[in-house]
């Protein structure tokens, strides 16, 4: 069950939070239309290594994430996308690909696009392909506490030129 650690942890803390099933999906876009979630409201969790560790890097469905304002920002050696087999085992309460930007509860750096705080709400993939959490970004922010730094980049699927 992919949510319980997630829900654990938002009602010890006594979080308001609404927990959204879909259909499944396995893009942040497609789960955005499934819910009827607007794309800059979804927050997509993309894994990262940064000067050979993991972290999250957090940006609105609908863009994508920018590695070298990463890299810029955190004055790192190298910045690249994680593959799979990198962060695979480090969520085992989460489907592949479907982990909450809750890096606290798995000792990782978040960082945060600013435009996901232009919201009230912030919605993000719950553990799992079939279900998602909304919440006021406030209580994201001060649970998790992001580094919020301009992070995104063009919209998700457009080529860069």
């Amino acid at each position: 069950m992919p949510l319980s650690m997630l829900r654990e942890f938002l009602d010890r803390n006594h979080i308001k939070y609404l927990v959204i099933s879909h259909s499944v999906a396995y893009t942040a876009q497609g789960i955005a239309a499934l819910t009827h979630t607007p794309g800059k409201e979804l927050a997509k969790t993309v894994m990262v290594m940064v000067d050979g560790k993991l972290a999250m890097a957090v940006v609105p469905a609908s863009y994508r994430v920018d590695l070298f304002k990463l890299k810029r920002y955190l004055g790192a050696g190298t910045v690249e996308l994680a593959t799979e087999n990198e962060f695979r085992d480090r969520f085992p309460d989460c489907e592949t690909g479907s982990m909450p930007p809750f890096g606290n509860l798995y000792g990782m750096d978040v960082f945060a696009d600013e435009k996901l705080a232009e919201d009230k709400e912030i919605a993000f993939n719950a553990g799992s392909h079939r279900e998602l959490v909304r919440m006021s970004y406030t209580d994201f922010h001060d649970l998790v506490k992001p580094a919020v730094i301009p992070l995104a980049a063009g919209k998700a699927g457009a080529r860069a030129a």
